[in-house]
C-alpha cells in the first residue's frame, strides 16, 4: 500500500465523503438538489426519443446480457455498469443538464446516474442516495474549480474527467467503502478519466456518453478499490496528477486549495445553475440579451446590419471558433455551440427551445444569412467565471445601435429559476415521451426521496 498523506486531497475529499450525514446538510441545499436531479430526469424523458440516444441504446444491446437496472425514459433494463452509462448519456445528450459555473461542469449527468445503478444494486434508502448525491457534487464541482476554466484551453471536457473523481466516491460511499479505500478509488479513477472536445469539430455524438463514461469509471475504481487494488495516493496534485498531466504549462494558474476549502460549509450545490436553453451554458447570456432587444424593438432579421457579441475570452474557442463553421452549423450540436445561430435564430423566434434544433429550423436561409452577420469579440468586462457574462450590439440599416447587457447569465445562482420554472420544464421534457400522469408520479417520487425507506419505490415509478 502506498504511503497515506493525511493531507492530501484525495485524502480530505475522502473523509469529507465518509462523514457526511444528511443531518447536517442545510435544507435549502437538501432541496436544491432534489431539484436538480428531477431536471436531470426530466432531460433523460425528453431525450429518449431523439437519434443519437436510440443509436446509443442499441449499441449497448449489441452486448446481448441481461440486466434489472432501470434506464430513465425507456421503460428498459439493462446491466449494472450500461445503465449508468446510457442514463448518464441521456441526461446530457441535449446539452440541457444543469452547470456548476465556477466548475464549468455538468455533474449531475455524472453523478445521478452513479447513484441511481449503485442505489439499485445495494438497496440504498432515499437518505443514503440524497447523501452520495450531494457528495459527489461538491467534489465534482470542486475539481473544476481548481483549473479555473484550464481543461477547456486544451481540448478536454471537465465533465467527463472530474465526473470520473466524483464518482468513484458516490458508488463508493454507497458501497460502504472505508476512507483509505474511498483514497484508492479516486487514485485508480485517475486512469479512467477522460472527456475530449474534438466533438467541437464537427457536430460529434461522443461529448453525449462523457457523464454516463464517468458513472461507470466510478463504479469501477471503487468496485476495485473495495478489493483492495491499489491506486496512487496523490492523483491531484502528484508529479503526474491530474491537473499536471492535462493542462501541461496552464497547471501553474490552478488553485488546488479550492478543491478542499470550505467543506462543510460553502455547499456548491447552491451554486449549480438549472439551465433555461437547450444549448451550452456560455451562450444563454447574449441568447436572452438578444431576446430582449428584440422585443423591445420588435426587430426583425431584414434590419440588421451586423452584430457583435461579447462573450468571456475563455469561452471563444467553444462557441464562437472557428467563425466560419459556427456561422453554418450543419447539425443540431453545431448548433448548440454555435453562439452566430443562436443569436439569429432568437431573434428571428424570439425565443430559443428544442423545437429550433430540429432539422426543418437548422436549414432556415434566413437564419444562416443572419448568422452570416454575427461576429464575436472577447468581452473585457466579464463575470466569468463567476458568471457567464455576454452583450450583444446590433447594428441596423437605419445607423441605430442597440446594446443589451447580461452579466449574470439566468439560471446562475444568483438569478436562479424559480420553483415553478424548473416544475414547468421537467414536465415540458419529461411529456414529450409520456403522459402528464407519469409525469407527475416521477416529480413526487424524487420530491420525497429522503423519506424513502429502499430504492425500490422510486425506481418503480421511473
Amino acid at each position: 500500500m502506498p504511503k497515506h498523506h493525511s493531507s492530501s486531497i484525495s485524502t480530505q475529499l475522502a473523509r469529507f465523503v465518509t462523514q457526511l450525514e444528511l443531518k447536517n446538510i442545510p435544507t435549502p441545499v437538501q432541496e436544491k438538489a432534489l431539484q436538480l436531479i428531477l431536471d436531470g430526469t426530466g432531460i433523460a424523458y425528453a431525450s429518449s426519443n431523439y437519434e443519437f440516444s436510440k443509436t446509443a441504446l442499441q449499441a449497448l444491446r449489441t452486448f446481448a446480457e441481461p440486466g434489472s437496472f432501470h434506464v430513465l425514459g425507456t421503460g428498459e433494463k439493462m446491466p449494472y455498469r450500461d445503465a449508468a452509462l446510457a442514463n448518464g448519456l441521456l441526461i446530457h445528450g441535449l446539452d440541457f443538464d444543469d452547470t456548476h459555473v465556477a466548475g464549468i461542469v455538468h455533474m449531475t449527468s455524472a453523478v445521478w446516474p452513479c447513484v441511481l445503478a449503485v442505489a439499485e444494486k445495494t438497496n440504498a434508502s432515499g437518505e443514503q442516495m440524497l447523501e452520495a448525491y450531494i457528495a459527489g457534487m461538491e467534489v465534482g464541482a470542486r475539481i473544476g474549480m481548481v483549473a479555473k476554466g484550464a481543461f477547456h484551453q486544451v481540448g478536454h471536457h471537465p465533465t467527463g474527467i472530474a465526473g470520473a473523481f466524483a464518482c468513484s466516491l458516490v458508488a463508493g460511499k454507497l458501497m460502504g467503502l472505508s476512507e483509505q479505500q474511498l483514497v484508492m478509488a479516486q487514485g485508480i479513477a485517475l486512469s479512467m478519466a477522460s472527456g475530449n472536445f474534438e466533438f467541437l469539430e464537427d457536430g460529434a455524438w461522443t461529448k453525449r456518453y462523457h457523464p454516463g463514461w464517468a458513472a461507470v469509471s466510478g463504479i469501477m475504481s471503487a468496485t476495485f478499490a473495495q478489493a483492495g487494488y491499489i491506486g496512487p495516493n496523490l492523483p491531484y496534485e502528484g508529479r503526474f496528477g491530474l491537473y499536471k498531466s492535462h493542462l501541461n504549462e496552464l497547471d501553474s494558474q490552478c488553485d488546488y486549495s479550492l478543491a478542499t476549502s470550505d467543506l462543510n460549509k460553502t455547499w456548491e450545490v447552491m451554486n449549480v445553475g438549472i439551465k433555461p436553453y437547450p444549448s451550452c451554458h456560455f451562450t444563454h447570456a447574449v441568447i436572452d440579451a438578444t431576446i430582449q432587444l428584440t422585443k423591445q424593438y420588435s426587430l426583425t432579421a431584414d434590419q440588421i446590419e451586423s452584430i457583435t457579441a461579447l462573450v468571456p475570452e475563455e469561452v471563444i474557442k467553444t462557441v464562437c471558433e472557428p467563425l466560419a463553421t459556427k456561422q453554418s452549423p450543419t447539425c443540431a450540436y453545431d448548433a448548440q455551440f454555435s453562439v452566430p445561430y443562436l443569436i439569429a435564430i432568437s431573434l428571428i423566434r424570439q425565443e430559443f427551445s428544442l423545437q429550433d434544433l430540429e432539422a426543418e429550423p437548422l436549414k432556415d436561409l434566413v437564419a444562416l444569412a443572419l448568422a452570416k452577420k454575427v461576429s464575436y469579440q472577447a468581452d473585457p468586462d466579464s463575470g466569468f467565471p463567476t458568471y457567464y457574462s455576454g452583450e450583444v450590439r446590433i447594428k441596423l440599416k437605419d445607423g441605430r445601435l442597440l446594446k443589451q447587457r447580461e452579466f449574470k447569465n439566468r439560471g446562475c445562482s444568483d438569478r436562479p429559476l424559480s420553483s415553478a420554472e424548473i416544475s414547468e420544464k421537467f414536465i415540458k421534457n419529461c411529456t414529450m415521451t409520456t403522459s402528464i400522469k407519469k409525469a407527475e408520479a416521477i416529480k413526487q417520487a424524487i420530491l420525497s426521496m429522503p423519506s424513502l425507506k429502499t430504492v425500490e419505490y422510486l425506481v418503480s415509478e421511473l
